[in-house]
């Protein structure tokens, strides 16, 4: 989608005028004021009238967009690691779950839920934590949730029945999701549009490398002599090395709130912020609760897009389940050597975020200069349509192989690397399909198809095992690769009738029509001038 070549200040400023009017933040640029170290405070024309903070010419070292790629490298690598440490603590006390079973003497049923319970906090923390972000800034959300879900694991670690480990993780998950659901907002502060993709691609390696290494690094802990505790201890060690490295090094980089600090400056309580969103109670209950499921009920390319990505990100979580079944029970690994089989599953997904770099990186940088910033969102689904027939194969190929035990562990565990691919290609695909369909609507759309997609991550681990041991894994695998090969054509009809649809809905600005409308009359108008 991006690369390291500069975008037209032309091209990035039509996206801005538009993203400014809703959810999406702004990249704003000097429209009226000067440095307030040189001038006064601006003059107001009358009292109806209020002036306008904003950066001081195009080149303002204050505004994120300006800072050096090494800074917005080293922001990309913070916040991914701080992914990396949220979505590890959701999948690596899977794993424990035959102690915890007999230290709280409860069913098995119950200790899936310690999985379960953290993904229900990512379905509520969303509402608190975005909105927050735009009121106070992204730091001022960022620290405190990564501290509270530091000392979360404390009543995990030292829990003494099922109740506080499960209420604990919970509110492990509810803080946990600050940074994962803020780190898109942060890449849109610090990032041109066209430079975007390899930073994206990144944040969402280390978004699927979490779930992928948490039971890895488990299954040794709980393996070796330590206690399952240990689990727990090392994910607070983990998020609290990153909270730290956050709070001393981890900048403030949301526009509006900058340039907030600035009009403190002047004084002046008739100045506004450009871009700034003038936040009520009736604006938070709109942005975080009405619309979204307005949206999800009114959109069918939202309706669609999240049911497909909630099944790829289902079956991510399905698979902490489903490993134990098939390489633990059928064939006689160890759970650290179970554990080393989800490595395969992150390399997949880097390979898969590699690939979204190779199709989209240099072309979406030529669309966004043809389409004058605003190319067909469809563009992007390139990647979906090769994750959808490779998790088709990568789940019948998962659950045939490994159901047999004269079938060597490592036929099966080959598939992983498939599925890895292909769930990372349509989550990568899926996701910024919506940025770019819904624009200034963004968020709202983000904030319903994040809550949809955890609820039902959160749902497959207590049933995951029962399905594979009363199915058989042959046919709860080629059950999943029939829900995927359904699924699967939703990208191409997308890529066929996807403008046609967003022409017909009421929170699609479709730019990119109006755009190639200019484009045919330009081309027109040369044709004429040419033939006279």
């Amino acid at each position: 989608m991006f690369s390291t070549v500069p975008s037209t200040e032309s091209e990035d400023n039509r996206r801005k005028e538009v993203v400014a009017e809703g959810d999406a933040q702004p990249n704003i640029t000097s429209v009226k004021e000067a440095s307030p170290k040189e001038n006064p405070p601006p003059a107001l024309e009358n009292e109806a009238d209020s002036a306008i903070v904003t950066w001081d010419g195009p080149n303002d070292p204050t505004n994120p967009r300006n800072w050096s790629l090494k800074v917005k490298w080293y922001i990309t690598l913070l916040i991914s690691v701080n992914n990396l440490s949220a979505t590890y603590a959701s999948s690596s006390p899977s794993a424990t779950a035959p102690f915890i079973e007999h230290a709280f003497h409860s069913s098995r049923e119950v200790s899936y839920f310690v999985t379960t319970a953290f993904l229900l906090g990512y379905v509520f923390g969303p509402v608190l934590w975005g909105p927050g972000s735009e009121m106070f800034g992204r730091r001022a959300v960022l620290i405190p949730t990564l501290i509270a879900f530091t000392l979360t694991h404390l009543g995990q670690g030292l829990a003494q029945n099922m109740r506080t480990l499960i209420v604990t993780r919970f509110l492990s998950g509810f803080f946990a999701c600050a940074p994962l659901n803020n780190s898109g907002g942060v890449m849109a502060d610090i990032w041109e549009t066209e430079r975007r993709v390899p930073a994206s691609s990144l944040l969402f390696t280390s978004i699927f490398l979490g779930p992928t290494l948490g039971p890895t690094v488990a299954g040794f802990i709980v393996s070796s002599r330590a206690s399952w505790r240990w689990v727990f201890w090392v994910e607070m060690i983990f998020a609290g090395v990153c909270t730290i490295i956050s709070f001393l090094f981890m900048p403030e980089t949301y526009g509006p709130y900058i340039l907030r600090r600035k009009a403190r400056i002047f004084k002046n309580k008739d100045l506004r912020v450009e871009g700034e969103v003038k936040w009520t109670f009736g604006i938070f209950l709109e942005k975080t609760i009405f619309r979204p499921f307005k949206m999800l009920a009114q959109e069918p390319i939202l309706v669609l897009i999240t049911i497909y990505s909630s099944m790829v990100y289902a079956v991510l979580y399905a698979l902490l389940e489903a490993f134990p079944v098939i390489f633990i029970d059928r064939h006689g690994l160890t759970i650290s050597q179970n554990g080393l089989i989800f490595l395969g599953v992150a390399i997949g997904t880097t390979i898969g975020a590699l690939s979204n770099i190779w199709i989209n990186g240099g072309r979406y940088k030529i669309l966004v200069r043809e389409w004058r910033g605003f190319p067909p969102p469809e563009r992007l689904l390139y990647p979906a349509t090769i994750g959808g027939p490779l998790l088709v194969v990568g789940s019948f190929w998962l659950g045939w192989a490994g159901a047999y035990k004269a079938v060597p562990w490592y036929v099966p565990a080959l598939a992983t690397v498939v599925i890895g691919a292909a769930i990372c290609l349509i989550f990568l695909s899926c996701l910024t399909y919506l940025v770019d369909t819904y624009l200034m609507y963004a968020a709202s759309a983000f904030a319903a198809s994040t809550m949809i997609r955890s609820a039902t991550a959160a749902a497959f681990p207590l049933f995951t095992t029962q399905m594979f041991n009363n199915m058989g894994i042959q046919w709860a695998g080629t059950l999943i690769g029939l829900i995927a090969a359904v699924l699967a054509p939703i990208p191409f009809i997308f890529l066929k009738y996807g403008a046609r649809i967003r022409t017909r809905s009421q929170f699609a600005p479709c730019i990119d029509l109006e755009i190639a409308k200019q484009l045919a009359a330009e081309k027109e108008a040369r044709e004429k001038g040419g033939g006279v």
